[in-house]
């Protein structure tokens, strides 16, 4: 499988050549031009992955191409190469709307890396398009984001179910989705047009419990002064969804086995049975056969709960789903919040996948919500993480410092990063991966050509 679909384009043909044997060893799908003309013809024939251009050629320059990939192809990241002289055009580009900028001579294994970067970021932008039609074709509700392998198996068990007019049970640890799954199972099966009705077993107190899901007659207990009808009869012809069932009382719990097997209810104070035309969804954070062993939860209900089970992956488990989830709840925040959407680094990503995550997908979100209001942001842009008494904090302080000496010496050899790096005593492409991490493009870089 390709890494990846390249439209290279650079005068320079020996170059040109080099490159493009280069990319397809290393697994990427090359079209090469030396002739920018022909390379934007081809655009409009075709949607590479990622445009890589030298940005001084004769005719259509590199600037020019990437204003026409902007107009013909908005979502296909441009990638410059530049000379010594050209970071500061490389800057102005990049403000433009270019994705990244390399500077000659590269390291080789460096250009791959910002090509993955690119091919990666382009994926999830696409993906989380997909992400928010289907929000519109099922009825508007979140969808289950995830492209990992445990997340398409869940995807396909919740369509096969949905439609099944059958009782299923939830397995999941706490954060993971679980009430997200029973909502997907709603709006894409037959009862779509029904309400959903969501029950937090563990957050009703027993004392009020029958009477909020079954309903009362009037007079059944002092301050009924009317009937009221349950969650029960409130969702007809809907959903019931019974949230960490593991929680509710022991004589609830018959009550509820009941309703499961004959679809009654009988309000509390009542001795008339009334039917009910639900489908019920229950689910639960903690091991249900531990809970029977330890006689809090019965194993009939149990057994009539768990005919037909989903399981919910943690997500320690599914860690190839964190990038595309955290880029999809923070581009859903700054929609939310009105603020522009922020570039989510590689840095920050790799950063999240060490995670564990014990709170799962809700963690996460809080996390990308945050990051999406600049509260929990990488880099020198960061909020700053503080000690006790409001310090800074000694990795907080370094980071200060090393960009203040890449800025320095930046500026000191007029903006050519080969002598800056030089200078600092590292690799340049390690100085590259600083200016990324740091989001230095826009610092004062300058060139003696321009």
């Amino acid at each position: 499988m390709s890494r990846g679909d390249v439209l290279l384009v650079d005068d320079d043909r020996d170059l040109l050549k080099a490159a493009t044997d280069w990319l397809e060893v290393s697994g990427f799908s090359v079209t090469a031009f030396h002739r920018p003309e022909e390379a934007y013809q081809q655009l409009l024939r075709t949607e590479p992955d990622v445009v890589v251009s030298d940005i001084r050629m004769p005719g259509i320059d590199g600037m020019t191409l990437l204003n026409s990939v902007i107009k013909v192809r908005s979502d296909v990241p441009v990638i410059l190469m530049t000379g010594h002289g050209d970071v500061t055009l490389a800057v102005k580009a990049m403000k433009q709307g270019a994705e990244d900028f390399i500077e000659k001579p590269y390291d080789a294994e460096y250009l791959l890396s910002v090509l993955d970067k690119a091919v990666e970021k382009r994926r999830m932008k696409r993906e989380i398009a997909r992400l928010q039609g289907l929000v519109q074709e099922e009825g508007g509700g979140p969808p289950i984001v995830g492209d990992s392998s445990a997340m398409c198996e869940l995807r396909s068990r919740v369509a096969m179910l949905a439609d099944v007019d059958i009782d299923v049970l939830i397995i999941g640890e706490t954060g993971s989705g679980k009430e997200l799954v029973a909502q997907a199972l709603h709006r894409q099966g037959r009862r779509r047009a029904g309400p959903f009705v969501a029950i937090n077993c563990a957050a009703l107190p027993e004392s009020i419990f029958e009477s909020e899901i079954f309903g009362h007659a009037k007079g059944a207990f002092t301050g009924a002064l009317s009937e009221r009808e349950g969650k029960f009869e409130h969702a007809a012809g809907g959903t019931v969804f019974l949230d960490e069932i593991e929680s509710m009382p022991l004589a609830l719990q018959a009550k509820i086995l009941r309703v499961l097997q004959e679809r009654v209810i009988e309000r509390l104070g009542e001795n008339r049975l009334r039917p009910v035309d639900v489908r019920i969804i229950a689910a639960a954070k903690s091991d249900l056969s531990r809970e029977i062993a330890a006689g809090r939860f019965r194993e009939d209900l149990f057994y009539r709960l768990a005919t037909v089970d989903i399981r919910i992956p943690p997500l320690r488990l599914r860690r190839d789903d964190i990038g595309l989830l955290f880029s999809h709840f923070a581009s859903l925040a700054a929609h939310r919040y009105g603020r522009a959407e922020r570039i989510v680094s590689a840095d920050l990503l790799a950063s999240l996948q060490q995670e564990e995550w014990r709170g799962n997908v809700r963690e996460l979100k809080a996390r990308a919500e945050r990051f999406a209001l600049g509260l929990d942001e990488q880099g020198t842009g960061a909020a700053a993480q503080t000690g006790p008494h409001g310090e800074l904090t000694l990795p907080d302080r370094l980071a200060a410092y090393e960009v203040q000496l890449i800025r320095a010496a930046i500026d000191e050899h007029d903006g050519n990063t080969a002598r800056a790096a030089a200078s600092l005593g590292i690799p340049h492409r390690t100085l590259n991966e600083k200016i990324a991490r740091y989001g230095l493009r826009g610092s004062r870089e300058k060139s003696s050509d321009l």
